[in-house]
């Protein structure tokens, strides 16, 4: 748990303590650790292996749209839950993919990206006091957002090399202050792939003590060995209580788009509405209509992405046990979690300072995704999102290891 120092200035000769102006829910958390790496990795001119982001170029075709969208004057707010043309397309899209139907008036949310999403959805739907239960490891901005809501958090373990849980420690984390469970499938950091019977339970247990199932899906189509996603709103039982979360980023290579989306039943919607409206008025108008291209393109668009970043993850994979390093290897997502214990430090954060200072590889130190550090202390995350000869590259380097 992090403190505040209490430090004090005078100014005018009133002293000022510091701390007064800061309010207590943000002394619980700190800034990003992802984003900071890739602060500390711009710094050291290391490969930067730390950020999901690729550093190749989106569709062309794509880019051209939102061009093509700023020109025609799609310049001004939009509505606020998002444009009707793009609402319809994700409306399509989800149609073609799964078999699903929504409503775009109704069951459509168009956000600031999915990280809007998840916070604007867990604000809507929970009270201060009530529980939100989390697969741990976990992506490092659930922590704040529950703490942002008021809510308490309830961990999970995701157990490796294969990432289960145990059903028994599933139930036990359930109670009647639980107002919802977070899946993020595929998952980060860990790849991990929610299969149908797992979410089935997920679902029973949501049903039996009356709360919400809420899934981040951004990376539904980055699959490998044969993985399948499984939408949270074709569960049985989940069609009224869950919230679906989306966004363009990951699929279409656009994560600085900031254009995301909420799916939910129309009573859910109207109050994640309300609050989305609140906090960013509207999602930036001409990418919403480059996102119609996107939402657009063909089906083997999407197998050749899994395709591409699976041949990817083998080069990571194979680089990493090649310098030392013991991966676990991801079923969707593009990250790899790795085992560091082989090189005798004593935690993942002084490694990971060290491989970006002395060997110019920068990677995520794994206890930002754990509760408690320790048992994140010989894990570092890399993520594989990037050229080849980016990751030829950091095999150059990280040989010197």
């Amino acid at each position: 748990m992090a403190t505040i120092e209490k430090t004090s200035v005078v100014d005018s000769g009133i002293e000022i303590r510091r701390d007064r102006f800061r309010s207590d829910r943000t002394s619980y958390f700190v800034e990003s650790v992802i984003r900071e790496m890739t602060r500390i990795a711009v710094r050291h001119g290391a490969v930067n292996l730390a950020q999901g982001f690729p550093d190749f170029p989106a569709p062309a075709s794509l880019k051209a749209a939102a061009c093509d969208a700023i020109l025609a004057e799609h310049n001004q707010y939009p509505i606020t839950w998002g444009v009707k043309p793009f609402r319809d397309a994700i409306a399509a899209k989800y149609r073609r993919s799964y078999g699903m139907e929504l409503d775009p008036e109704r069951e459509i949310t168009v956000c600031c990206g999915a990280t809007e999403s998840m916070i604007a959805s867990l604000l809507a739907s929970t009270n201060p006091g009530e529980e939100v239960i989390i697969f741990e490891p976990f992506y490092e901005n659930y922590y704040p957002d529950t703490l942002l809501c008021g809510a308490t958090r309830k961990l999970v373990k995701l157990r490796a090399p294969d990432w289960t849980f145990d059903p028994a420690e599933l139930r036990r984390a359930f109670s009647r202050r639980t107002k919802a469970v977070i899946i993020n499938s595929p998952n980060n950091p860990t790849g991990k792939v929610f299969n149908r019977e797992e979410l089935e339970l997920i679902g029973q247990l949501c049903v039996e003590y009356d709360c919400l199932a809420i899934t981040d899906e951004i990376y539904e189509h980055i699959l490998y060995d044969g993985a399948h996603h499984i939408p949270i709103l074709a569960v049985p039982g989940l069609r009224e209580r869950s919230i679906l979360i989306n966004s363009l980023s990951k699929t279409y290579s656009v994560t600085g788009w900031r254009v995301g989306w909420v799916l939910a039943a129309p009573d859910l919607t109207e109050s994640i509405r309300k609050v989305h409206d609140f906090l960013t008025v509207g999602a930036a108008t001409p990418l919403q209509h480059a996102g119609i291209h996107a939402l657009g393109m063909p089906d083997d668009y999407y197998a050749a992405l899994g395709t591409e970043y699976q041949a990817r993850r083998d080069t990571m994979v194979e680089i990493l046990r090649e310098t030392g390093f013991k991966p676990f290897v991801p079923r969707g997502a593009y990250y790899t979690m790795a085992d560091i214990s082989n090189f005798g430090f004593s935690d993942d954060q002084k490694f990971a300072l060290h491989l970006i200072e002395k060997i110019g590889v920068a990677a995520v130190p794994g206890s930002s995704f754990f509760d408690d550090p320790r048992d994140g202390a010989q894990i570092l995350r890399f993520c594989f999102c990037k050229k080849y000869e980016t990751l030829e590259e950091a095999r150059h380097r990280l040989r010197k290891l």
